[in-house]
Formats: structure tokens, sequence, C-alpha cells
């Protein structure tokens, strides 16, 4: 019995390794994109959900106290930073 659970326990851990590795990958690519391109993404993602009214700023990571990030770019280096509001 143990040894059916542990194979079918390790068989839907290799069915799931991939989307794991490629959630690793696209997080990973985000954070090396240019910052005004991946600012830009953003943009139009939240104009086509519909958002009106807010503000989108690349600031360097030690300027993100008490900002809604939502995103990273440039290495890491910079966030990009959701105000709400123009």
């Amino acid at each position: 019995m143990k040894v059916i659970r542990i194979t079918a326990v390790l068989v839907s851990l290799l069915f799931c390794l991939p989307a794991i590795a490629q959630t690793t990958q696209t997080q990973q690519a985000a954070q090396f994109k240019p910052c005004e391109e991946l600012k830009n993404e953003i943009d139009a993602k939240m104009r086509e959900k519909g958002v009106e009214n807010y503000t989108l700023d690349i600031v360097a990571n030690d300027e993100v106290e008490n900002k809604t990030v939502v995103g990273s770019c440039n290495g890491g280096k910079n966030k990009i930073v959701y105000t709400r509001g123009r």
C-alpha cells in the first residue's frame, strides 16, 4: 500500500514540475525586462480590465515603502508601483 501511495505522489510531482519551472522562468524573465516595457504591459492589462484613475511609477527598491508593488524590473533593481488616483 505504501509503495503505491509513494509512487502516486511521485508521478503527480513529475506532472507538476514543468508548470512550476515555467512559472519560475516567467518570473525571472519579468525581472530582467526593461522597466518601461513592463510598465506598459501592466498598464495595458489594467486598462483591459477597466481600471481607471491610477498611476504606475518606476522606483528604486529603497523607495517602495508603503506602496503597492505590481512589478519588478531591471534585474530586480527597480519596482513598478501602483497608486490609486492621478
